[in-house]
């Protein structure tokens, strides 16, 4: 008689935290992805990378008078064969037993195998499987069958089967029937449930031998997870780790050279191992397709479906430039080939999306248009676009005209909070503009006007993100300083900024700080000898950086929301934004720049690294709180790993030695190195109004479509009207002789088809 596990649904869902010690996949054809967390799997992921459909699979370790569950344990040690091989081997050590696991992807089936060998006198050994099908902890079914522990959603089915078998299993409901409840309650294992569900469940076996081999499987139907499963454990454990090792290595002999083979050892050892990290981000079916993390920040306080496994286009460029940085070619390509696939219709791309290209949040953030035309540019310096030249010039056209439509202003900043102008966003805006024209991605017609348009941009920018002798550079002995962002296109000297990782609190602009100002030095748009750039830099060091005993680490911006509260208690919508390695890094470019060591940067990236060697989206700054697992330095429950700051440290590294950042453009840095002779240009439209601008200037009114130009002097007076003409990418324009008009302010207005707009304009002519 089947026996039905009561207490259903179960508590509500969450995830596992996001502190990983190591991650892993196959690098050949299986489709399954793992991490690791306090010692045990936890968050794996199938067919996709974007998929997790497991929660976790642990130990329960029982003798005569005690039981344990091995992660709350929490005393145990990792190690891998070799720097880069994720090939993790963990021993947990209690006064009672000692436990070894070690995990291997089957590089050919759709399958993860678990070796497990428990020493000590007199014990059991349990497993525990939390299944999450298709990425929700909720409606799974789960039940106990002679070939192993069964949980199934849909057609999304999986298996855990063991080498030896079980000796008997139970399937019950999250916090009311499950096996640890029965632990908990009863010091053993004493319920047998047959089968549950719909609801939140987990499984328990109890293993026959205490060594031996699991296989988890996963596939769409009950037949197909068992075959999978028992033709790996058929195969055999060594055979497949062999493979699997091979497979690797194979790998590294492909990249790492000639580019970063003369590096120090120990330098070397650490770009092989972000490399690995790097590679496993990857969508498998989907080639390019890099996802942020294998893991979903605070997700062991939420049900986050998305969390940090989904495409961001700004973080797979960065990570792009990083894999030319150590050779990873093939894989760079394999990037653009798939940002240019899921480019939207108008050229932009979706905030974030599924590896198969399915959205998930839908902002818009012009950064993330601009950067898929840098990597086609720097392919094309390599001379690398080969075949890919004609799909990768129609992509840089529909984003550049996107960009030139919508620009420079962005609904989102690079941190995804705040709409306005920002210099990172100007940074690669500008240097998208000017890398397509000067490499041929545009047509000509539309060279002339994106060159322009940079040079307009780029003549503006200190306009828009810098103020000077504000009390804050007083205080600090400054002449002024770049902010983080603007919200509108008036003086950053005035105004304010909502931020909303801070129950919405305002702060002035002037006042706001962020590093974002660093990469007008890193594309080359600014001299890093710059006094405006040195100022600024000062002040973050003073207001932004964290001496820590490993080195200096760094706050995204003051005032910062985005993080653990600091009673330790999970982000939720609001809390304090904690320290950054990665922005180590982005300091440490800098440090280059200056010719200043880069050493204590490196180092504190590397001191922030789990037991694996994975490195966090945050560490924490204040005292430790044990009973959080938060330690000074170390990750907090923010995304681990992120793939942003390994490709950051590959970066760093790449610059350390050849003193050249590898996202800067030879073609950029020789326009602004010799720039244009020709009468500067204002161009005014609706995104990035102005009210002023010099009679010197060639003034240009713009607008998406064609439309007729009423403008007067002076209130209107001496009225004329004039048809605009397309100007290039899109845009339509309609210029106004201003060389004798210092001291006047022009009235206009625009008629669209039969339409006045209803709203006049301004601009004062200045010398």
């Amino acid at each position: 008689m089947v026996k039905e596990a009561p207490g259903g649904p179960g508590l509500p869902s969450t995830w596992t935290s996001s502190a990983k010690d190591i991650i892993g996949t196959s690098i050949y054809r299986g489709r399954v992805w793992y991490a690791v967390g306090y010692g045990i799997l936890n968050e794996v992921y199938w067919p996709s990378c974007s998929i997790p459909q497991i929660r976790d699979i642990g130990f329960i370790v029982s003798g005569e008078n005690f039981w344990s569950e091995v992660k709350r344990n929490h005393n145990y040690e990792l190690t891998t064969p070799e720097a880069g091989l994720l090939l993790p081997h963990i021993t947990h050590t209690h006064k009672n037993y000692k436990l070894e696991l070690e995990i291997v992807p089957d590089p050919v089936r759709d399958v993860l195998l678990i070796h497990y060998k428990l020493i000590g006198h007199g014990l059991k050994l349990y497993t525990l499987l939390a299944p999450h099908l298709g990425g929700d902890g909720d409606d799974n079914y789960g039940k106990i069958t002679p070939e192993g522990l069964v949980a199934y959603k849909q057609l999304q089915h999986t298996i855990l089967s063991a080498e030896h078998g079980f000796n008997r299993g139970s399937v019950g409901y999250i916090g009311t029937s499950d096996g640890w409840c029965d632990f908990h309650e009863n010091k053993k294992m004493t319920w047998h449930y047959d089968q549950a569900g719909p609801g939140n469940i987990a499984l328990i076996g109890e293993l026959n031998e205490n060594e031996g081999v699991l296989a988890l499987a996963f596939c769409y139907s009950i037949e197909g997870v068992r075959t999978l499963a028992y033709s790996s454990l058929s195969a055999g454990y060594e055979e497949i780790k062999d493979f699997y090792i091979k497979s690797w290595k194979a790998w590294f002999e492909r990249i790492l050279t000639p580019t970063l083979d003369y590096l120090p050892e120990r330098f070397l050892k650490i770009v092989k191992l972000s490399a690995a990290v790097i590679k496993c981000h990857t969508g498998g079916t989907f080639p390019g397709a890099l996802i942020a993390s294998l893991s979903t920040p605070w997700g062991d306080s939420h049900k986050d479906t998305g969390g940090y496994h989904l495409v961001w286009p700004r973080d797979t460029v960065e990570v792009a430039f990083a894999m030319l940085a150590c050779d990873m070619i093939i894989e760079a390509k394999s990037v653009l080939a798939y940002l240019i696939s899921i480019q939207q219709p108008d050229g932009h791309w979706l905030q974030n999306n599924y590896t198969d290209g399915r959205p998930y949040w839908l902002g818009l953030q012009l950064d993330e248009v601009a950067l898929p035309v840098l990597l086609a540019a720097k392919l094309s310096e390599m001379n690398l676009l080969g075949s890919m030249y004609n799909p990768a010039k129609r992509m840089a056209q529909k984003a550049l005209r996107f960009i030139a439509q919508h620009g420079p202003t962005s609904p989102q900043d690079r941190w995804e909070e705040n709409s306005g102008l920002n210099p990172f966003t100007l940074a690669v805006s500008i240097t998208a503009l000017v890398s397509g024209a000067r490499l041929g991605f545009l047509e000509e017609r539309d060279q002339q006007y994106a060159l322009d348009l940079a040079s307009d941009w780029n003549n503006r920018l200190e306009s828009w993100v810098y103020v000077k002798h504000t009390n804050l550079d007083k205080e600090h002995q400054i002449e002024g300083h770049y902010i983080r962002l603007n919200p509108s296109c008036h003086s950053a000297r005035y105004g304010k900024v909502m931020l909303k990782n801070r129950n919405n609190q305002v702060v002035k602009i002037r006042n706001l700080l962020g590093m974002e100002y660093l990469y007008l030095v890193r594309l080359g748009l600014r001299q890093g000898s710059d006094k405006k750039i040195r100022d600024t830099t000062k002040l973050i060091d003073k207001l932004l950086c964290v001496q820590l005993p490993a080195g200096p680490y760094y706050y995204r911006y003051n005032n910062d929301g985005y993080g653990e509260h600091d009673d330790g208690s999970p982000y939720d919508g609001n809390g304090k934004g904690r320290l950054w390695p990665l922005l180590s890094g982005e300091r440490g470019h800098y440090a280059i720049e200056c010719k200043e060591s880069v050493l204590p940067y490196l180092n504190a990236i590397l001191a922030s690294a789990s037991i694996g060697g994975m490195l966090p989206e945050q560490v924490w700054d204040n005292e430790d709180i044990p009973e959080r697992h938060l330690y000074k330095g170390k990750a907090t429950g923010s995304a681990m790993p992120l793939i942003w700051a390994h490709a950051e440290l590959i970066k760093l590294i790449y610059t350390y030695k050849t003193q050249v950042p590898i996202e800067r453009l030879q073609c950029v840095v020789q326009y602004f190195s010799n720039p244009p002779q020709s009468p500067k240009t204002t161009f005014w439209n609706d995104t990035v109004a102005c009210n002023h601008t010099s009679c010197q200037n060639k003034l240009w009114i713009q607008a998406s479509q064609p439309f007729t130009l009423r403008y007067g002097l002076n209130n209107w007076q001496n009225t004329q009207e004039i048809s605009s003409q397309l100007l290039g990418l899109g845009i339509y324009g309609a210029s106004i002789d201003i060389k004798n008009l210092a001291g006047q302010k022009i009235d206009f207005t625009r008629k669209f088809l039969d339409q006045w707009e209803e709203k006049n304009w301004h601009i004062l002519i200045e010398n």
